[in-house]
């Protein structure tokens, strides 16, 4: 498995990871009840339907059906 990196580490990075931490360093998100929302900056939209589960630690947009977690939208919003 050269080149991989380990699930488990994926897993205990995540489990220390907050989401909304991430995600708003890059993207201005409002509180919504128990969630954030936005707008999508996977696709042109003019109301937001991004939201993001700190509870969850996933995030999900009802625009476009892109979805996961902190590392999957770095990975999408990096281009990486």
């Amino acid at each position: 498995m050269t080149g991989r990196i380990p699930k488990d580490f994926i897993d205990q990075l995540l489990t220390r990871t907050n989401i909304v931490d991430v995600i708003q360093a890059r993207l201005p998100l409002k509180k919504a009840g128990r969630e954030y929302m936005a707008c999508c900056p996977f696709h042109g939209e003019k109301t937001p339907s991004f939201t993001v589960s700190p509870t969850k630690q996933f995030y999900h947009c009802f625009g476009c059906g892109v979805h996961g977690s902190a590392i999957s939208f770095l990975m999408e919003y990096e281009h990486l």
